[in-house]
């Protein structure tokens, strides 16, 4: 028995009947003969500021007050993509895992109600190293909860998480992170396959590098009609009203504001849906432009 297989028995052994269960709703696209689904991995708990914080108070009063955003606590949702294509079942990140948030890490219950468990799972693209992302990827005992997967990153971004240095250059604020990344990194090293931009690592799946958010961020686009941002649009208010607002939650705040509006542009251009990691309403959803910025519209 494996050791993953024992804790899930354990588990079972210790539920209760009669609890309530909280609700995993999920947000649909079919794209040909492929389906795209969203599945809720909770949500995060940041300071009210964690966005704005580098905004013209001024400015970020308006975008509060016009987003109806609490001051106090910013909790955007966490949704993971599921990929559905024949017998391929891939998924775009893993969610937290049991060790990041109380409020986050409930992928494993999301699967379920779509008849999945870990074992089902043919293959996981990472668009990038961050925990809620990430930390998924490692059960309780530390080994990879999807055993039948065929992992697959970019090359940049895991030469990033991967190198000694990382966590002495990453910022305090961080270090956990690089800690955190590089050592479900080195379980699952010699499984990783390395991706490139524009390479097609599956069928219908094209990666594009998306840098700023983390220095080898990766975005996919799916079946030519769908846009999976990961966190390079990584929110439905100043990133789409102000894209080139260079926002403290990225590494590399003005890279990422360079990408985001190229990406924004590119999916008006194409007239592609968005799947956004951290866009409420399921996360999937259209742009529109408006000025000089953009309008997310969910569904």
């Amino acid at each position: 028995m494996k050791r993953r297989d024992f804790l899930a028995l354990s588990g079972a052994a210790g539920l209760t009947l009669g609890l309530p269960r909280p609700s995993f709703a999920a947000s649909e696209l079919m794209i040909g003969e492929a389906r795209l689904i969203t599945l809720s991995d909770g949500f995060l708990t940041l300071p009210g500021d964690f966005v704005l914080s580098a905004m013209d108070p001024a400015e970020a009063a308006k975008i509060s007050t016009r987003f109806n955003l609490d001051p106090n606590s910013y909790t955007p949702p966490c949704n993971v993509t599921l990929w559905q294509d024949g017998d391929r079942n891939v998924l775009f990140d893993v969610g937290s895992g049991h060790d990041f948030m109380s409020s986050a890490g409930t992928l494993l219950e999301a699967l379920e109600t779509q008849g999945l468990s870990p074992d089902d799972i043919t293959h996981v693209v990472f668009t990038h190293g961050h925990p809620d992302h990430l930390w998924g990827l490692l059960d309780e005992f530390d080994d990879p909860l999807f055993a039948n997967a065929e992992f697959l990153i970019g090359q940049a971004e895991y030469d990033y998480w991967s190198d000694p240095d990382t966590v002495n250059s990453i910022g305090e604020a961080r270090t956990t992170f690089a800690v955190g990344a590089a050592r479900r990194l080195e379980v699952i090293a010699d499984q990783l396959t390395f991706l490139n931009d524009g390479e097609e690592p599956l069928p219908g799946i094209t990666a594009l590098l998306t840098p700023g958010h983390t220095p080898g961020h990766m975005a996919f686009v799916a079946g030519g009609r769908a846009l999976i941002t990961g966190d390079a649009i990584s929110n439905n208010h100043v990133a789409f009203a102000v894209p080139g607002y260079a926002s403290p939650s990225d590494q590399d705040p003005e890279l990422a504001a360079t990408t985001r509006t190229a990406l924004l542009d590119q999916i008006t251009a194409d007239n592609l849906a968005i799947v956004g990691f951290h866009l409420p309403g399921g996360g999937i959803g259209t742009v529109t432009r408006d000025g000089d910025g953009y309008t997310y519209v969910e569904g």
